[in-house]
């Protein structure tokens, strides 16, 4: 991508918008499985440039604790996926955001441990500011596109347990992102960022995720 493709303004938020709405998401029934929506929020960085919103969860949780995530949980009974992720917005990085900040949805998809999370693609604003709830988010990150479209990443890794290919995505010099969250960021690169018609269902979790 050329610099002015990273940049965080109108043309993006349109770029964006009009990819997704492209997008023929695959939905898949919840039955047997726990509905949860996760919030992919678009934002600025320090440089004008965009990124997505990225925590680290609290270490004090009982599951998936200091894990990397997206903002999100379980929806709760009468909502809608778009209320549940904008709810969990608000919850764990106190940023409110109405409707009309979505720009579109990405596929479905269920995990190991037996969740169905429906990704929301929202757009915060140049202005965005956010404040971790410390009973949940540890620390927020703003991961750049740029970032997110460094060359040596994703990586997948073949498992002895799943026939499925592990993906992860690689962040700074010493993290990385792991399915399901790198599963549906590398799906937003690729249909968001690119108009590519990508799917990630066939990507797996490493087995400590199944959990």
């Amino acid at each position: 991508m050329e610099d002015r493709h990273y940049r965080y303004d109108e043309a993006l938020r349109a770029r964006v918008a009009a990819n997704l709405g492209e997008f023929e998401r695959t939905r898949i029934a919840s039955e047997g499985l726990k509905h949860a929506a996760v919030a992919m929020t678009l934002v600025r960085d320090d440089n004008g440039e965009g990124a997505y919103v990225l925590t680290r969860r609290a270490s004090r949780l009982n599951t998936h604790a200091s894990q990397f995530a997206l903002p999100g949980g379980r929806i709760d009974d009468g909502e809608t996926p778009i209320e549940g992720a904008l709810r969990e917005l608000r919850e764990e990085v106190n940023l409110h955001l109405a409707e009309d900040a979505v720009l579109g949805l990405l596929d479905d998809y269920p995990t190991q441990s037996g969740y169905l999370i429906t990704p929301i693609v929202v757009w915060a604003g140049a202005d965005a500011e956010m404040q971790a709830n410390p009973h949940e988010v540890e620390r927020i990150h703003r991961i750049t596109f740029r970032e997110l479209n460094r060359p040596d990443s994703p990586e997948f890794v073949d498992i002895p347990e799943s026939e499925r290919p592990v993906i992860r995505l690689l962040m700074g010099d010493d993290d990385a992102l792991h399915a399901p969250t790198a599963a549906m960021v590398y799906q937003f690169r690729e249909v968001g960022l690119f108009g590519r018609q990508t799917r990630v269902a066939h990507l797996g979790e490493p087995v400590w995720a199944w959990r």
